[in-house]
C-alpha cells in the first residue's frame, strides 16, 4: 500500500512543477528548481512513510516523476492555447482566477 501512495504523490506533486517549468526559459535557475523541489519533498514523503529508498520503489516513482512532469507541461500547453486570460507560472493561481472569473 505504501508504494502506491508514493506513486500517486510522485505524480500528483510534479504536475504543478511541470506546469511551472513549462513557462520559464530552458536551463535557468526557475527551470532547475522545478525540477528539484520536488525530490526534496519526495525524500521527505519517503522518510514520513517509511517507505525506504529500494530499488524496486525507483522503478515505479521515476517513472511517475516523468510523467507528471510532462503531464503538468501539457496542461499548460494547453491552457496556454487555449484560453484568452494570460497565464502565470503557478497552476493554482491559474485555476482560481479562471474560476473567480467565471462567477463575474
Amino acid at each position: 500500500m505504501n508504494i502506491i501512495l508514493l506513486t500517486l504523490f510522485v505524480f500528483i506533486i510534479n504536475i504543478p512543477f511541470g506546469y511551472w517549468r513549462a513557462n520559464v526559459i530552458k536551463f535557468s535557475l526557475q527551470f532547475l528548481l522545478a525540477i528539484h523541489i520536488p525530490v526534496v519533498l519526495i525524500i521527505l514523503f519517503r522518510f514520513i512513510s517509511g517507505t525506504g529508498f529500494e530499488i524496486v520503489t525507483l522503478l515505479y516513482t521515476v517513472p511517475c516523476f516523468i510523467i507528471g512532469q510532462y503531464a503538468g507541461s501539457k496542461i499548460f500547453l494547453y491552457r496556454k492555447l487555449k484560453e484568452l486570460i494570460p497565464l502565470t507560472s503557478c497552476l493554482v493561481m491559474d485555476l482560481v482566477r479562471v474560476k473567480s472569473n467565471s462567477e463575474k
